[in-house]
């Protein structure tokens, strides 16, 4: 009998064991996905309470970590962001997303090479199938820098991976341009807007480059679409200055 009395209360609190956690990990998605949805809306006080609750209910939840690091980055708080960084790391050291984000982080502080070191560790995940996102994110770092070697090395690394990628072929594009070389410049502007409709940002490119390359007529064409199509942008503003 007693034995039997033993036995059930081991089942008993096993089972309330396993209740509580499936509880923590309820309440703890149920914050994070508040949290995720004040931080769309720009609320990042409200996203960040709600994330570290999330936390308190499960501290394994990496998502909650990660976002967490970035809505302590719009708050302004980035030795805090750097905490909950390296802990989405240490609980998921096989996560591309969170080395990318961290790596960018690392970018906006100036801290380029520690940037790279963590955006080619995300790039080496074998699981990784985004490793074009993450080698363009290492490129405009790497222009930043600046380093436009190993800028266009990552860009052409990501365009190998996925040829149609829009933001790399326009950064090659830009980075052409700013290197003295139109006739590559050029070269990327058309095999982006071949495959992608053009922003005010692209548009205001394709004038730089057609106006350095002396084609007044095709640089007159990109200016009229960029004023027609975007007249609020702050482009088509400096070009309409440009005129007058």
């Amino acid at each position: 009998m007693l034995l039997c009395v033993a036995i059930l209360s081991g089942c008993v609190s096993e089972g309330s064991s396993a209740r509580r956690t499936t509880i923590s990990e309820d309440a703890a998605d149920q914050n994070y996905q508040l949290g995720a949805r004040y931080y769309r809306n720009g609320n990042y006080e409200l996203a960040r309470d709600r994330l570290e609750r999330a936390i308190e209910f499960d501290s394994r939840l990496v998502d909650a970590h990660n976002l967490l690091a970035l809505t302590l980055v719009q708050l302004g708080q980035d030795r805090l962001a750097t905490e909950s960084f390296n802990r989405a790391i240490r609980l998921a050291p096989n996560n591309p997303d969170v080395r990318n984000a961290y790596a960018i982080f690392l970018c906006q502080q100036e801290q380029y090479d520690e940037a790279v070191v963590q955006f080619e560790r995300a790039i080496g995940i074998l699981e990784n199938e985004e490793t074009y996102l993450m080698m363009t994110n290492a490129g405009v770092c790497a222009s930043k820098k600046p380093d436009p070697v190993m800028a266009e090395k990552y860009f052409r690394d990501a365009l190998r991976v996925r040829p149609t990628h829009p933001e790399a072929l326009i950064q090659m594009a830009a980075l052409q341009y700013n290197n003295g070389d139109n006739l590559r410049a050029r070269a990327f502007l058309e095999r982006h807007l071949s495959a992608n409709p053009p922003s005010a940002a692209v548009l205001y490119l394709a004038v730089q480059i057609e106006t350095k390359d002396g084609d007044r007529r095709a640089a007159t064409d990109y200016t009229n679409q960029l004023i027609r199509d975007f007249p609020e942008s702050a482009e088509a503003r400096i070009l309409l200055r440009q005129g007058e």
